[in-house]
C-alpha cells in the first residue's frame, strides 16, 4: 500500500509510503507504534507479533468461503519480481490458499520484501507480483534492517472495529495515485507464518491500515473500490492513463474501464467486490 508524499522522521503502503507525507495523514500514530511500549516495532527479525489490544472491536463473525489450494505451479516465480499495475486482470483474480510451507515459499517472501523496499513500500501482496496466492508481507517502518518484517499466509479477519478512519492511501499497483479511503481503525486476524504455524493477532492504527489494504488485494478488491464518487472523480484521469498504458504495452483492450465503473457497495470492512 502507499501513503501520500511527505517528510517522516525515519523513512517509513503495496501501501507505498513516500518520504514526504502531509500532516493530515496523522503519522504521529507511526511514532507511537515505534515505541517499545507500542508492541509493533522490534529489532530487525521476522514476525513474532504479540497480542496487541484491538480498540472498539465490533463483535462480528466474518464468514469465509472454501478457497482453492495453490499448486507448485501457482507458487512458481522468476527473479527479479516485478510490480503488476492496474488494470492487469491478475489484480482481480481469485487467490488460492497456501498449504505448502517450504524453501520456495521462504524465497518468495524474501523476494517480495526485496522489491517492496526497492520501491519504497511498507507492504505488498502476492497478486501485486503476479502470483494469485494468499500471501502478504509488510514492515511499518519501510526500511530494511529496521522495524519488524511481518509475513501473513492465508490471513482471515475475525473482528474489526466500528470506528472508521479516513486516510490518504496509495498503492504500488497505482503509481503516483493517492486518495482518501475510510477503513476500520483496528482489526483482529488469524493467519499462518512462513513456516505454517497458525497464530492470532490484533492490529491498530498504521499496521491495521496496511494489513487491510493488502488483505483487500487478496480478495480482488482495489483501493479505488472503497473511494467515494467525489474522491474517485479526482483520480479518474490518472486511472484512465494507466488503462491506456496497459493497452499500449499489451496491444489488448483494458479489462476494465473507470469510465464505466460504478461505485460498488463493498462491505464496510472486508469482502469481495
Amino acid at each position: 500500500m502507499a501513503a501520500s508524499p511527505a517528510s517522516l522522521l525515519h523513512s517509513s503502503s503495496a501501501f507505498l509510503l513516500r518520504r514526504n507525507i502531509p500532516s493530515r495523514c496523522h503519522f504521529r500514530q507511526l511514532h507511537r507504534l515505534t515505541s517499545t511500549s507500542g508492541g509493533f516495532i522490534f529489532p530487525s527479525r521476522r514476525f513474532k507479533l504479540p497480542g496487541v489490544s484491538v480498540y472498539a472491536q465490533a463483535k462480528r463473525s466474518l464468514s469465509t468461503k472454501e478457497v482453492e489450494v495453490a499448486t507448485a505451479a501457482d507458487l512458481f516465480f522468476e527473479s527479479p519480481l516485478e510490480i503488476v499495475e492496474y488494470p492487469d486482470p491478475i489484480l482481480r483474480a481469485k487467490n488460492k490458499r497456501i498449504d505448502t510451507f517450504d524453501d520456495n515459499l521462504k524465497k518468495l517472501v524474501d523476494e517480495m520484501f526485496d522489491i517492496m523496499y526497492k520501491t519504497d513500500g511498507i507492504g505488498l501482496s502476492a497478486p501485486q507480483v503476479g502470483l494469485n496466492v494468499q500471501l502478504m508481507v509488510f514492515n511499518p517502518v519501510g526500511e530494511r534492517g529496521e522495524g519488524e518484517e511481518i509475513v501473513l499466509v492465508n490471513p482471515r479477519v475475525t473482528k474489526y472495529s466500528r470506528k472508521m478512519v479516513l486516510f490518504d492511501e496509495g498503492c504500488l499497483s497505482f503509481p503516483g495515485i493517492y486518495a482518501d479511503v475510510k477503513r476500520p481503525e483496528s482489526v483482529k486476524i488469524d493467519a499462518r507464518d512462513v513456516t505454517g504455524v497458525r497464530f492470532a493477532v490484533s492490529l491498530s492504527e498504521l499496521p491495521a491500515r496496511v494489513f487491510q489494504h493488502e488483505f483487500d488485494h487478496l480478495q480482488g478488491v482495489l483501493f479505488f473500490d472503497r473511494m467515494t464518487s467525489e474522491v474517485l472523480d479526482r483520480v479518474r484521469p490518472q486511472l484512465q492513463a494507466l488503462e491506456k498504458k496497459y493497452e499500449d504495452k499489451t496491444g489488448q483492450p483494458s479489462p476494465e474501464r473507470i469510465d464505466t465503473f460504478k461505485v460498488a457497495k463493498v462491505p464496510v470492512g472486508f469482502g469481495t467486490r
